[in-house]
């Protein structure tokens, strides 16, 4: 059942969807997707550029439709952008079309990647971090809609590559 599905990658910004969905992509030689970087082009635009011109709304709009159009595809790795699953219609559309598996990491250990990624991230301007931590729950909370869960604290990109390849041909229980 699973193997007519693309693989669709959640969890919180900083997660590590783009790196080791990029290596799983390469490990089943199919394409890899981050819907961020498909916006972007759409748009003509950065993702930080997009925010500040036409607005959090916008942007969540453009990413609906992207998502949308790349589920229809088979054989992909699909990073998605870590707000992407505030949308209903978002999460419905991947759980049926895609096997959804979340890319968890700890409060703690987010914290330490914290600095390598405020500047990349829109969400995360002018936020303290109890503002940024009331996001990451309230996210985490929605993350819970998945097929599967892989805790990626003390794993290598790597790693958690293999464990999604792993998980990809396990079946799927109802």
């Amino acid at each position: 059942m699973t193997k007519e599905k693309s693989i669709a990658l959640v969890g919180f910004m900083g997660a590590g969807k783009t790196t080791a969905g990029e290596l799983a992509a390469t490990k089943l030689n199919w394409n890899f997707i981050d819907t961020d970087q498909e916006i972007e082009k759409e748009v003509g635009l950065p993702t930080t550029e997009i925010f500040k011109k036409y607005g959090e709304k916008a942007f969540r709009t453009y990413e609906r439709n992207v998502i949308e159009t790349i589920t229809n595809e088979k054989k992909q790795v699909i990073s998605l952008g870590g707000g992407a699953f505030m949308n209903e219609e978002t999460r419905k559309t991947c759980l049926a079309k895609t096997v959804v598996i979340f890319l968890d990491i700890s409060w703690e250990a987010w914290k330490k990647r914290y600095e390598l990624i405020v500047e990349t991230r829109p969400v995360l301007q002018g936020r303290d971090l109890n503002e940024i931590k009331e996001l990451y729950l309230e996210r985490k909370r929605l993350y819970g809609h998945h097929h599967f869960r892989i805790l990626t604290d003390n794993l290598s990109p790597d790693d958690v590559a293999n464990k999604i390849v792993e998980l990809y041909s396990t079946p799927i229980s109802s």
